[in-house]
């Protein structure tokens, strides 16, 4: 039974916690999957890869609008799969091959099997070569082991064939049609990019509205703009999935009675989980939410001391740039104990990469309301800015949320182009404290430039 300093479990942004500082500590990895986590393998990464050749193949159907007649001929579906993974899973070996043989981590073990606790900080890892298992023991853990696709308790769904976010990005052939079970971000972003390829695309939603965690405008357009150009099932109820001959059928009851979509391929996206089930942590005596997100403090420890955990494991966020942010919160605390530091969760942004691109950070004006929090809001359109002119565009826009009393922003939410990196000095202005005036009067506004779009949302906030 070896006996380490340090145990991480999970190779996604817990990889990047071994440094220098951790020399001559012994120190083991455990990695049951791929090497890179969520986000290199199935996850930001990957599906980025496969927006941005959506958004180019996505172009033609909307260029006559600015005099440019083009078409697109068609997509080479395997060169755009294999353009991205043949970048991804070099580096995903290239990670493994540096942990296992670099005289950097002399000091570090790798073991590549599934792990469970049995015990107080007493970890059994298990092979699937049929080796035997080993129980590893440490003085402190680091869990980061993420989480998986949720599968619905839908009946005859074990009987078909159905892919998630983890493997449709690996098909040999796109499908003629793709029913997407589901409304989030996973849903909206792989609907833009098989429709974008010609896919025909079917959206189950079992809620009235698309995107339903944004700010309620945001919501509404989106669902808006997606029955447009999606065929989108809205509060329906999935009763049952069937083979057929050419692929799947739902069976649904909706608003107008029983109905049934068929397609040839079925994508559940119906969010995730984390893995603490798995990892079955409550045997070391680790506390989880009832979501299965594992229970940690502001420094990133859960309630068994000398165990971290971080990223999708414990944030409900599930979010890389959370994730990376708590990773460093753990490696200095691990290198630090008596001088610790603290995780800063108050302005966690996010983004959905679809069409359009929505991003948000901060109160949406329903959660202002339940918490009783006193606020003004404003809202430019991209149409009414220079460069929304020139883009043609008349539904994007942008909202923010503002303290009357302060000027402080409260929350800012965007749905156009670019609304990813629209939002980035509304981030920075509410982590740093800046209040709405100083930010829209205390700076250049380069013109006829997108982020006019945050100037003049800036001004238009009704404050004293």
């Amino acid at each position: 039974m070896p006996h380490y300093d340090l145990v991480i479990v999970g190779t996604g942004s817990g990889n990047s916690i071994l440094g220098p500082d951790f020399a001559g500590k012994k120190t083991a990895i455990v990695e049951k999957g791929t090497f890179g986590g969520t986000c290199l393998n199935v996850g930001c990464i990957p599906t980025k890869m496969f927006v941005y050749a959506a958004d180019v193949a996505y172009t033609p159907s909307h260029s006559a609008k600015y005099g440019v007649d083009e078409e697109l001929k068609g997509v080479r579906w395997r060169d755009i799969r294999d353009r991205i993974f043949g970048r991804i899973d070099p580096i995903a070996a290239g990670g493994a091959e540096y942990r296992r043989s670099h005289e950097d981590n002399k000091d570090v073990d790798v073991y590549e099997g599934t792990a469970r606790f049995t015990g107080h900080k007493e970890l059994r890892v298990s092979f699937a070569d049929g080796r035997p298992d080993e129980v590893l023991t440490a003085d402190k853990f680091v869990l980061a082991a993420g989480g998986r696709p949720v599968i619905p308790d839908i009946p005859g769904l074990n009987d078909v064939e159905y892919y998630t976010s983890d493997t449709v990005m690996r098909l040999d052939e796109l499908p003629e049609r793709i029913v997407v079970l589901g409304g989030g971000y996973i849903a909206a972003e792989f609907a833009h990019v098989f429709a974008s390829f010609g896919v025909h695309v079917t959206l189950v939603n079992r809620s009235g509205r698309l995107l339903r965690s944004e700010d309620d405008d945001v919501s509404a357009r989106f669902t808006e703009l997606a029955s447009e150009r999606f065929d989108v099932r809205l509060d329906r109820k999935t009763v049952r999935a069937r083979k057929t001959g050419s692929g799947v059928a739902l069976d649904l009851e909706g608003p107008q009675g029983a109905e049934t979509v068929e397609a040839d391929l079925l994508l559940i996206a119906t969010g995730r989980r984390p893995n603490s089930d798995l990892l079955d942590v409550t045997a070391t005596g680790v506390t989880t939410m009832d979501s299965g997100h594992v229970v940690v403090d502001d420094y990133q420890e859960t309630v068994v001391e000398g165990i971290y955990a971080l990223g999708d494991l414990s944030s409900p966020h599930e979010l890389k740039h959370v994730a990376n942010h708590e990773a460093r919160v753990v490696q200095h605390n691990l290198v630090h104990p008596d001088d610790r530091i603290t995780a800063d969760h108050r302005f966690v942004p996010h983004a959905v990469f679809t069409h359009p691109q929505v991003a948000s950070v901060g109160l949406t004006e329903r959660k202002a309301r339940d918490l009783g929090v006193s606020y003004v809001v404003s809202k430019q359109d991209y149409a009414g800015i220079a460069y929304g002119w020139a883009m043609e565009d008349t539904t994007g826009f942008a909202k923010l949320l503002a303290d009357p009393a302060t000027g402080k922003l409260l929350g800012a939410h965007i749905i156009g182009p670019q609304a990813s990196s629209v939002i980035q000095p509304l981030i920075q202005a509410m982590s740093f404290g800046l209040d709405a005036r100083s930010m829209a009067r205390g700076q250049y506004w380069i013109h006829p430039a997108m982020p006019e779009l945050v100037e003049n949302a800036l001004l238009n906030l009704p404050l004293d």
